[in-house]
């Protein structure tokens, strides 16, 4: 992206979302043909960068099939989640548990489509989260007016154009890469703290062990000539198992809780193995 371009926010609300230090992030990210990233989250390092092809994966197959029905109708679909899933007669404790309580049964993948977009702007701070039985279960959030992304989708579709969407682990997209791929990793974090483990945005969590095979996956992939950009917590366990990579890290405020008196800083790393 040219400098001075004006940012592209995503149009889903995103615990971790890129969007606020992409300015860093692009500057560290290495030049090449597609950018992969195995966790594509809220797509804010994809919409801010501009590489000629994208690989954006995920294990959560609900952020897949959004994306999916966005990147192929386009208005139609936004005109769809909005006459039917967003007004202020929506905005209630009611409809929201219902909604959940039919996201989580139906089988109709356009309408899940639709209602994952509601649950995320009518739900807790826009969090996703699933219990051991994958079943959605972030509470009611009570905002006043939900704002309905429309202009940020339309500017997701046009840019979908240039990528494919597919559900899958990470092992598996990193080792497909190819020379002339760049992978930018935004995994699951390390934890601060015991109390502070946010490691269930999909059913089974992500473990330390899994942290290291991202680690062990990254160096195989410098070895051949395709680099990879992680982010996670600045911790004492990440400072060890990106010990191989080029360390930057600074503070970043975070915005978890819904009490601004607590939005803390927190030591944010990005390890690049170039």
């Amino acid at each position: 992206m040219p400098k001075n371009a004006q940012s592209i926010r995503p149009f889903l609300k995103w615990a971790g979302s890129k969007f606020r230090i992409i300015d860093r992030i692009q500057r560290l990210l290495p030049p090449g043909k597609r950018l992969i990233e195995p966790f594509t989250g809220s797509g804010a390092v994809f919409l801010n960068t501009d590489y000629d092809h994208y690989l954006l994966s995920d294990n959560n197959p609900d952020l897949i099939n959004l994306y999916r029905y966005l990147q192929e109708d386009g208005q139609a679909f936004i005109d769809y989640c909005k006459n039917y899933y967003f007004g202020d007669k929506f905005n209630n404790p009611d409809t929201y548990y219902k909604r959940r309580e039919l996201f989580n049964k139906t089988t109709d993948l356009r309408k899940k489509s639709a209602l994952f977009l509601y649950l995320n702007r009518h739900g807790y701070n826009g969090l996703c989260r699933y219990n051991s039985s994958g079943g959605f279960n972030v509470p009611f959030g009570r905002y006043k007016h939900p704002y309905f992304p429309a202009k940020e989708m339309l500017a997701f579709h046009y840019k979908s154009q240039y990528a494919e969407f597919r559900v899958a682990g990470f092992e598996t997209v990193m080792q497909n890469a190819k020379r002339g791929d760049v992978i930018y990793c935004d995994p699951p974090y390390h934890p601060l703290s015991a109390s502070a483990n946010f490691t269930t945005y999909s059913a089974g969590g992500f473990s330390e062990a899994q942290q290291h095979q991202l680690a062990a996956l990254a160096k195989a992939a410098r070895e051949r000539n395709i680099p990879v950009l992680i982010s996670n917590h600045n911790t004492r366990f990440t400072l060890d198992v990106y010990a191989d990579a080029t360390l930057e890290n600074f503070p970043v405020r975070r915005f978890i809780s819904c009490n601004g008196n607590r939005r803390d800083h927190a030591g944010e790393l990005l390890a690049l193995y170039s």
